[in-house]
């Protein structure tokens, strides 16, 4: 028999899983401890801490996520995660990431494969010799950081050296790793050097990395559809694959197929039979009203469009890339998460040499109501105590509705 869910619990089954639901945390940290196990907690669940250079809001990306879900935690520290040591390495997830070591050998596919994208033929295909040299150089000097590459660059944020192409190319297919994060740079070095022997030289077939990727995308995403669950690991061309592998999986009583009971009409998906546990309880939870958190919009429950619209009615969008005038909302709005709904977002910029974060505009949501203010006010005091800043008042942005 297929299984059913409601939108309710599916809502809070993805919250809960991602560390977000204050009720159904587990055993996912809350707080800060001297070292980075919190952090690398919470990006084990998932598998994955999607990386951006954005940081007009005070931090970037990968830091936000990181921030919203522990509490006390240095601002400074997810930027160090990266490092030689660390259990963690970086390499395309849905886009790149950070990804615990466990997993690098589901990767093998995807580094052989590169191999034969056009891309990485305009890149080491054609320049055979220059490639070999930057290994050399580097096995001979040691990890170079991006701005030590050498080469002459046409102009563009895309037209980079061919030195950096290259380094790119050859990470992209496993002969480069990156060892290090400085300040949002990469520093590059020969993949033995950075990855450590116990996973290195043992990648797992095909359909093996399929049953893995598939398992740890439930793990974090709880209900999901097919699409979804390709999309976290950017499965394309595979369809068949990825369904005969969730047949497997379903099959070893790991997982099970799971209607969404949406307004909209049912929706066809999966779930893991351990968090089928869950729903009576999640059904029941009173998840905290008032005490709002901002959220990136590549956070974990956020990057899939469309999934979040599903289950939160929520629409996120992003308009770096669109002219001022045109934005809807700003060019960097921060969702504000309270109990298990978005109750609005807002728009800030960090000044960090006035110590302020600035309140360009807030928009709660139609209908909310003075719980939308509360939670604001209190999610944006949350990220200003993070970084050290002093936030404005909430309504002294633009104010949308």
């Amino acid at each position: 028999m297929t299984e059913r869910v409601s939108v309710r619990v599916a809502r809070r089954l993805a919250l809960a899983r991602a560390g977000l639901l204050a009720s159904h945390r587990g055993d996912l940290p809350g707080r800060a401890g001297r070292g980075d196990a919190a952090c690398l907690a919470h990006i084990a669940r998932p598998g994955y801490l999607q990386l951006d250079t954005v940081s007009v809001a005070g931090a970037r990306s990968h830091s936000l996520v990181l921030l919203s879900r522990v509490e006390g935690l240095d601002p400074e520290r997810p930027e160090a995660l990266l490092r030689p040591g660390s259990p963690l390495f970086e390499y395309w997830g849905h886009e790149a990431s950070w990804m615990p070591l466990s997993l690098y050998p589901a990767f093998g596919f995807r580094r052989t494969g590169f191999r034969s994208r056009p891309w990485w033929q305009r890149a080491v295909g054609a320049h055979p010799q220059e490639a070999e040299a930057l290994l050399h150089r580097i096995e001979r000097e040691g990890p170079l950081k991006s701005a030590d590459l050498e080469g002459r660059s046409d102009g563009g944020w895309w037209n980079w050296k061919l030195s950096k192409k290259l380094a790119q190319a050859l990470w992209s297919s496993g002969e480069l790793a990156v060892r290090r994060r400085s300040r949002f740079q990469r520093t590059w070095d020969l993949t033995e050097r950075v990855i450590p022997e116990a996973v290195r030289g043992r990648d797992l077939s095909f359909p093996d990395s399929l049953r893995v990727l598939l398992l740890r995308a439930l793990e974090g995403h709880g209900w999901a559809e097919e699409s979804t669950l390709r999309s976290t690991w950017r499965l394309r061309r595979c369809t068949a694959e990825v369904q005969a592998a969730l047949e497997g999986l379903a099959e070893d009583g790991l997982v099970t197929r799971c209607v969404l009971a949406h307004p909209g009409g049912d929706r066809a998906g999966w779930i893991r039979c351990a968090d089928l546990e869950l729903t009576d309880g999640l059904e029941r939870a009173r998840p905290r009203g008032d005490k709002g958190v901002l959220l990136s919009p590549f956070d974990p429950v956020l990057w899939d469009r469309d999934r979040a619209h599903k289950l939160f009615g929520f629409e996120v969008l992003l308009e770096i890339f669109k002219p001022a005038a045109q934005r809807r909302w700003g060019y960097f709005c921060l969702p504000v998460l309270a109990g298990d709904g978005f109750v609005g977002r807002v728009d800030l910029k960090a000044h960090r040499r006035l110590g302020r974060l600035q309140v360009l505009a807030w928009h709660p949501e139609p209908g909310v109501g003075p719980r939308a203010d509360r939670a604001g006010r209190a999610a944006l005091e949350r990220l200003a105590a993070s970084l050290g800043l002093t936030p404005d008042p909430l309504d002294s942005g633009r104010v949308g509705v």
